[in-house]
């Protein structure tokens, strides 16, 4: 490293943040970034420490290579830091701002100091490869003449088609909805991810790549896999794990009660210009709002309820609440599961914690009014109820966040009757379904997971789609420095 002492001689410094009463004024990403010189400071905190676990399994799921970018932006070397970066990550400008940095909780500082800003040096990197125009459109010089039908265009379906395209092989990605990106464009609220600025960039260049985009086309509903198949080489299923978990206790029927994903897909595409009619809108202004999950996306019902003028948000969990600091039973390098505020949780949520709804409240017409919960202790895997604990939460809007329980069953798995495993994910041999041709990627294949595990996924499916097609080893797994290169 260019600095060896550099861990010694400089404090971590972070992105600022917009003032709470400010940022929860619109729906703009709120973040302000470190200078050049700051950030080439916090490159220098990289400490050389022979087993860089930040990369390795622990660390980042695409294997970012963390300390030559590090040692590339202390030197000033941008552009080489650009292209390392861009040698193993497809798309750093989302995992900069969304991903939880798992490499960051096994970055060997974090052991004894605060750990390297890995996630704040990758955005930067990103976006001053986009200011300077090293980030732009990279067109195959020739064309396998094999094509690829590739079915969702999340993270992982994005990440497919970028590398296949690469490869030369003629792309097209389906998607069901109006506009690209899947759980990025619909569930990420506009202020964590922005979707004209981050996201549709993106969606262009790769168009003025190679890549073709078809939106509203629901495959396995409006249009026939089977066609998709007769018409292209190869099909790539990466539609993500659409099934929300719900919560099945008395009068879950009522109204204004919705899953979160109904919630965030309105809102994010809300601010897109799209509007609902009165009758389906689902808005938390002037509602006293309860979401049920704790996690990132109930987290983002919250900055969403509070930006529409919620009278209140509270967020409850059936979990106890995570510990401040690392537990045996979460070890250094793997990530720490330890409570800390989200920024959308900081703008004036109520939490809490080991909560069991029993039942929903309703009034003459059906709406849910507020919901019967108890507290309860957790006992190994299970829990008790503690008695006289019992209490009601006033409640005009109930978000279910609860999680995701695999990918739809009824549309593309049915009519191919393709194989599932025992969580209803679609049942690969490495990333190739039980139809020959047909391969799946990301959380249809895995489970609910992050965006960067994603954009791992449909990396290792191209890989495997490639061979297929070429028959022989796969150039894409060589993993290289020059952005232009496979």
């Amino acid at each position: 490293m260019g600095k060896i002492t550099g861990f010694k001689e400089y404090a971590r410094k972070n992105f600022t943040l917009a003032p709470v009463e400010e940022r929860i004024k619109h729906y703009n990403e709120f973040t302000t970034p470190l200078n050049q010189d700051e950030m080439e400071e916090q490159s220098a905190r990289c400490m050389d420490c022979g087993v860089p676990f930040c990369h390795s399994n622990y660390g980042c799921p695409v294997g970012n290579i963390i300390p030559q970018f590090n040692d590339q932006v202390y030197r000033g070397e941008w552009e080489s830091a650009f292209r390392t970066l861009m040698s193993t990550n497809n798309f750093p400008e989302f995992t900069g701002r969304i991903c939880p940095a798992p490499c960051e909780h096994a970055c060997v500082l974090g052991l004894n100091e605060v750990s390297v800003g890995i996630k704040n040096i990758e955005y930067s990197i990103i976006e001053k490869a986009y200011e300077e125009g090293w980030m732009k459109a990279q067109i195959p010089t020739s064309r396998t003449g094999k094509t690829v039908a590739i079915i969702g265009s999340g993270p992982a379906g994005m990440a497919a088609a970028n590398q296949l395209n690469k490869a030369g092989h003629t792309v097209t990605v389906y998607e069901k909805n109006a506009r690209i990106g899947g759980l990025m464009r619909y569930g990420i609220p506009n202020f964590k991810l922005d979707k004209q600025k981050v996201v549709q960039r993106r969606v262009d260049l790769m168009s003025e790549e190679g890549i073709k985009f078809i939106t509203s086309a629901n495959v396995g509903v409006d249009l026939s896999i089977r066609m998709l198949q007769e018409t292209h080489d190869a099909v790539v299923i990466t539609i993500g794990a659409g099934k929300p978990r719900d919560l099945p206790i008395e009068n879950r029927d009522a109204n204004n009660i919705h899953f979160a994903m109904e919630f965030l897909s309105q809102s994010n595409s809300r601010v897109e210009g799209e509007t609902f009619a009165p009758q389906k809108d689902i808005l938390a202004t002037d509602k006293h709002v309860v979401v049920i999950g704790g996690g990132d996306t109930g987290s983002d019902c919250v900055g969403n309820s509070i930006r529409q003028g919620a009278k209140s948000v509270t967020q409850i969990e059936l979990m106890p609440k995570a510990p401040s600091k690392r537990t045996a039973d979460m070890p250094w390098p793997t990530y720490a599961r330890t409570f800390k505020l989200s920024t959308s949780q900081e703008e004036g949520a109520v939490l809490d914690f080991n909560v069991l709804s029993k039942s929903f409240i309703t009034d003459e017409n059906n709406s849910v009014t507020g919901i019967n919960c108890v507290r309860i202790e957790w006992e190994g895997r299970g829990f008790k109820e503690l008695e006289g604990t019992e209490f009601v939460l006033k409640a005009d809007l109930v978000l279910l966040a609860m999680g995701f329980l695999g990918p739809l069953q009824d549309d593309i798995i049915k009519e191919l009757a393709l194989d599932t495993d025992e969580r209803s994910n679609i049942k690969t041999t490495g990333f190739a379904t039980s139809i020959d041709g047909v391969f799946s990627a990301g959380d249809s294949r895995r489970g609910q997971s992050l965006v960067v595990w994603a954009i791992n996924e449909g990396r290792e499916c191209a890989v495997e789609v490639d061979e297929f097609l070429t028959g022989q080893k796969s150039m894409l797994n060589q993993k290289s420095h020059a952005y232009c290169e496979i």
